[in-house]
């Protein structure tokens, strides 16, 4: 299929092939929603840890005698219930709901997001920038006149260069290269802004990957 390509004033300036195989899918909520949390979860790596009675260094040996004592029963020192114990059900590091994804699944998550995007008018390309954008004024501009508010820009690493002074100021707006294209921040912004060498880059990419063909 073809997209068009449109320039920093909003004209079309030519065509782009797109895979049927990346933006033509049905999408799968329930892969989607696996994929967000998997991505939430290693967005704050769980670094606190508290020791457990198991892990406190001391003696073993029973304090005080089990009975005859008038006092309640206790077997060691490293008990939580005294100071210098362990921690009961505290932190035990990083511990996460789920662990592994798998790549073809996470594949599987950006085809079916990019397809949405894709139907719902929400997937723009826009010609490389060749020249710096100096000014905020003149990229808010070009987003306001095509009417793309709140956007994912997946930018080339030369683009990137040219917008990143003028763009950085933009509420909802966030610059990302192509490789790091994820299930989360597609999600979040409303539009999807490719720049024409980073989707070429994208898609050859993605064909690299083993049991591309689905």
């Amino acid at each position: 299929m073809k997209l068009k390509v449109i320039n920093i004033e909003g004209k079309k300036i030519s065509d782009i092939d797109i895979s049927d195989k990346i933006f033509s899918q049905d999408a799968s909520k329930s892969l989607i929603q696996s994929l967000v949390d998997w991505q939430l979860n290693h967005f704050k790596p769980r670094t606190a840890k508290t020791k457990q009675r198991g892990e406190i260094k001391g003696s073993t040996a029973k304090i005080y005698a089990q009975k005859g004592t008038g006092g309640a029963r206790h077997s060691s020192r490293k008990a939580p219930l005294f100071v210098g114990g362990g921690v009961a059900h505290g932190p035990k590091g990083k511990v996460y709901k789920v662990k592994k994804m798998n790549k073809k699944v996470r594949k599987l998550g950006l085809f079916y997001l990019l397809s949405y995007k894709h139907k719902e008018n929400s997937l723009h390309i826009i010609e490389d920038f060749k020249n710096e954008i100096k000014k905020t004024k003149e990229f808010n501009n070009f987003i306001e006149k095509n009417n793309l508010r709140n956007s994912l820009i997946i930018s080339d690493k030369t683009s990137t260069s040219k917008i990143i002074k003028s763009a950085r100021n933009i509420p909802n707006l966030k610059i990302i290269s192509e490789e790091g294209t994820n299930v989360y921040d597609l999600l979040k912004y409303k539009n999807v802004i490719f720049t024409k060498t980073s989707i070429q880059t994208f898609q050859d990419r993605i064909t690299k990957w083993r049991n591309f063909i689905i």
